[in-house]
């Protein structure tokens, strides 16, 4: 090899690493150009706003969804809240930490509730919760009341000769059993905590809803209702949708002119800031289900399964 062969390799090599220095300064620019672009105004949240909070699907114990109430009622920013509610219900603590997480917004500012298509059990619990509830003519809502379930799979190791013995510290242990009927004294122990949950729950409705315990009790033997008979009942405050939620928010000197800003949850998995440029960049481009479907492989069993006692309405599956 020739020194000139050497000196042009040595020429070469400087030339990559000035355009390896300038690729990775001209990436590094993008990046904080996205940040700023997508991020600088947190989406628009440092601005006066109307928040909006979706709760959909099944009720859980959703710790992350209790933060971000609390980040809006210390959000001077936000001058109100919409919580947007599609749910059948679920655990019946689970609803009550989000009824909890909702007085202590709309101790600051006013919180609206609107019932989308259905807003059943824990999902109602969560919408007494606000200061005004509107739902539309044929939302579904109500089902006041806690359900508390066991599966019994005696009859099917009693076919198959198979049998669970047992040996606890007093009788009420680990009851309900599958593996046993249960003795008359645990139905009684857990009819009475049931009861207690739900006179709980009736007291709660019959407070929020300014109306009589009576009242209360009346509407609350598990029931559906529609918007209309809702409104009839003293369960909805008005019908309607978008344009009837910012006139009652105008009543509480609340403008019109503000924007509407979803509080969305936080990407969770990666590196923040990184996660969350992804999101919003995804979302503006149309491809917001990319992030929501790389979500699924997060989901746990304790999301799949309920616990305790329960909050829900369903359909009857026989």
């Amino acid at each position: 090899m020739t020194f000139t062969d050497i000196a042009e390799r040595r020429q070469l090599r400087r030339k990559l690493s000035f355009w390896r220095v300038v690729a990775f300064l001209l990436l590094a620019a993008a990046i904080i150009g996205l940040g700023l672009l997508f991020s600088g105004d947190q989406g628009g949240k440092a601005r006066p706003h109307v928040a909006h909070v979706d709760v959909t699907g099944m009720i859980v114990d959703d710790t992350e969804l209790v933060e971000r109430l609390d980040q809006i009622a210390a959000n001077d920013s936000v001058k109100a809240l919409i919580v947007s509610i599609n749910s059948p219900g679920g655990t019946t603590y689970g609803g009550e930490m989000i009824h909890k997480a909702l007085r202590r917004v709309a101790a600051k500012k006013p919180v609206v509730s609107d019932i989308r298509t259905l807003a059943a059990s824990a999902g109602y619990m969560i919408a007494s919760a606000g200061d005004h509830i509107v739902a539309g003519e044929t939302s579904i809502t109500g089902s006041i009341g806690v359900i508390f379930q066991y599966p019994q799979i005696k009859p099917l190791l009693d076919k198959i000769g198979v049998s669970l013995e047992e040996i606890k510290s007093a009788p009420l242990k680990a009851e309900p059993s599958p593996f046993h009927t249960p003795p008359e004294a645990a139905k009684t122990a857990i009819q009475a905590m049931v009861d207690d949950s739900f006179a709980w729950f009736v007291d709660l409705v019959a407070e929020r809803r300014k109306i009589s315990r009576a009242d209360a009790l009346r509407l609350a033997d598990g029931r559906v209702f529609t918007g209309r008979q809702a409104v009839g009942e003293k369960l909805v405050d008005e019908l309607g949708g978008v344009k009837e939620i910012r006139a009652y928010l105008e009543t509480r000197k609340v403008s019109a002119d503000l924007p509407v800003v979803d509080w969305k949850p936080k990407p969770s998995g990666t590196n923040y800031f990184l996660g969350s440029l992804a999101a919003d960049v995804a979302d503006r481009l149309g491809l917001g289900w990319l992030t929501k479907a790389a979500a699924i492989k997060n989901m746990s069993e304790d999301k799949l399964l309920l616990d305790g006692l329960v909050s829900v309405w369903h359909f009857d599956g026989k």
